[in-house]
C-alpha cells in the first residue's frame, strides 16, 4: 500500500487532542508531514509533526537559532517559508522545547493530532490554545 493511501486511511480515522476527528491545519501554506494540510502522522514521521501552531515572530526566530530555518523558502521541498500568523504542523518536541523557553506559539487544538499528548499535556496545549475568533 502506498504512503498516500496510508495517509488517507490515517487521516480518516485520526483524532485530535480533544478526542474529535482531526481537522486540517493549513492549505496556504501547505503543511503536514505529507504536505496535505493536516497534522496526521504514522511511523514514517520520525519528528511527530503533529502540533498545529500559529507562527509568531518570536517562535520563528527561536527555531532559526536552534538550527531549523522555517522562514527561508525551499521550493525543492515544497516549502514557501513561514511568516507570523501562518499555521504549521510543528514537531511536538520542538513545541515542548519552545514552551520551556517561553516562546511556544498558540495551538489550534482541533487540528492538533492526539499523538501530541505523548509529548505535552492537554492542559499545556489548552493554555496556549488559538481560535480564529481570538485577537492575538
Amino acid at each position: 500500500m502506498s504512503t498516500q493511501a496510508n495517509n488517507s486511511d490515517e487521516f480518516s480515522t485520526a483524532l485530535n487532542v480533544l478526542g474529535n476527528p482531526l481537522e486540517a491545519c493549513s492549505f496556504d501554506p501547505l503543511t503536514g508531514y505529507w504536505r496535505d494540510g493536516c497534522c496526521s502522522t504514522d511511523e514514517q514521521d520520525q519528528g511527530s509533526h503533529v502540533v498545529c501552531a500559529r507562527m509568531t515572530d518570536d517562535f520563528l526566530q527561536y527555531s532559526l537559532a536552534k538550527g531549523n530555518d522555517l522562514v527561508s523558502p525551499r521550493p525543492s521541498h515544497r516549502f514557501v517559508g513561514l511568516r507570523a500568523g501562518d499555521r504549521w504542523c510543528l514537531c511536538a518536541s520542538r513545541w515542548r522545547e519552545a514552551l520551556g523557553a517561553g516562546v511556544a506559539p498558540q495551538v489550534v487544538l482541533e487540528c492538533t493530532h492526539e499523538k501530541a499528548l505523548e509529548f505535552v499535556s492537554l492542559e499545556e496545549l489548552q493554555a496556549h490554545a488559538y481560535s480564529p475568533s481570538s485577537k492575538n
